[in-house]
């Protein structure tokens, strides 16, 4: 008895461990089955993938494979480089190649400013396009060997709210001023220039003592002589480029901002007219030197006339063979003109004249008649 209680109670407190571990089992036997019923339904949801992902996914493996290896080529490059700069030093050095000879800057005391106050007269897309003419002055004037006095006055509205949303940089900008105020309120007015097409003034020679004034507006003439205008009623001194002096254009000779822009830094450099246009100006011009263009215009002249020439002479061998045949022409008008007389002439019509056979029997009855009368004027037989 002592011995079944003995196994009772062994077995009473063996039962919470044995259900505790069966439980674990349990356990561990659904959440295995939970993962793998998960791992079958992700691989039905799942999409099967497409080649050009099969493709992605190889060529970014490739990449992460070869990232050590364009390191490594990197490296090498750099080193090679060293060695050419090297090299190349070691040459200079002795003197065998020659050194690039850098020119000399001469700052101008020219002024050129571009006035931005036609803000309001153009869309956003003209804004941008402003925007990168002025980007194209300013890369040209800090390259150039005469770089002149660089002003952007009026600058606010969209074209600043433009150069700060794609092209911060722009407040770091050097060798030129940027100014919110218009150009006449900081420069005097006898010193001013207004650079504009439609002026009747034209321009000669630089004077590196004035301020140039180019009006920075894209308008695809829309708002013609605008900047004439302006320059009239502010009262301040106009001209042009002697664009007609040097060039014949195709198109209108109303030029872009950077474009104004460059060929005065061109001539500063050259002082020739000729070379800084021609060195300008875009082959979509159609510009073509003045002369030239007059000896064109004499050969198209002279083309003419032989032309002309060549004309009144077929027309005088026509006149000289007309006048040949006229004489033939004239007789035989006259030919026709007798037939159609002839032809035109009336018949007469015989009815009342007697036929010519009743007027011989009538004569020769009359002499009968005469024979047998007698001269007395007696009949025979009385």
């Amino acid at each position: 008895m002592a011995a079944k209680s003995e196994h009772q109670i062994v077995s009473s407190e063996m039962l919470p461990a044995f259900s505790e571990t069966a439980n674990v089992e349990r356990k561990q036997d659904l959440s295995e089955d939970q993962r793998e019923h998960q791992k079958a339904g992700l691989g039905e949801g799942v999409e099967p993938i497409s080649k050009r992902q099969m493709k992605k996914l190889m060529k970014q493996k490739q990449w992460e494979e070869q990232r050590e290896l364009r390191k490594q080529k990197r490296k090498e490059k750099r080193k090679r480089k060293q060695l050419e700069r090297q090299c190349q030093l070691e040459s200079n050095s002795d003197g065998s190649d020659r050194k690039r000879i850098r020119r000399d800057v001469v700052h101008s005391t020219l002024r050129l400013i571009i006035d931005c106050s036609f803000d309001s007269l153009m869309v956003l897309k003209d804004i941008k396009k402003l925007h990168k003419q002025i980007q194209r002055c300013y890369a040209e004037n800090r390259r150039a060997l005469h770089p002149v006095q660089f002003y952007l006055t009026s600058h606010g509205g969209q074209l600043k709210k433009n150069m700060d949303e794609n092209d911060k940089g722009w407040v770091n900008w050097k060798d030129i001023h940027i100014k919110p105020e218009h150009y006449s309120e900081f420069i005097k007015k006898e010193d001013l220039i207004y650079l504009t097409s439609d002026s009747p003034n034209v321009l000669k020679e630089l004077d590196e003592s004035k301020a140039y004034v180019i009006g920075g507006l894209v308008d695809h003439n829309h708002h013609k002589g605008l900047t004439y205008k302006q320059a009239s009623d502010y009262g301040i001194d106009h001209a042009q480029l002697p664009l007609g002096n040097f060039v014949k254009m195709n198109s209108r000779k109303v030029l872009a901002v950077n474009h104004v822009f460059e060929i005065i830094l061109e001539y500063l450099e050259t002082r020739d007219w000729q070379e800084a246009f021609f060195t300008i100006l875009p082959q979509r011009k159609g510009a073509v030197p003045t002369d030239k263009a007059c000896e064109s215009s004499s050969h198209d002249k002279e083309f003419a006339t032989a032309e002309g020439g060549l004309n009144s002479d077929s027309s005088e061998e026509e006149n000289s063979r007309n006048e040949q045949n006229s004489p033939h022409e004239e007789k035989q008008d006259k030919e026709n003109s007798s037939e159609s007389t002839v032809n035109s002439v009336p018949q007469v019509s015989c009815s009342h004249s007697p036929p010519l056979q009743d007027t011989v029997q009538d004569q020769q009855q009359d002499e009968v008649n005469n024979e047998t009368k007698p001269q007395d004027g007696r009949t025979l037989g009385l």
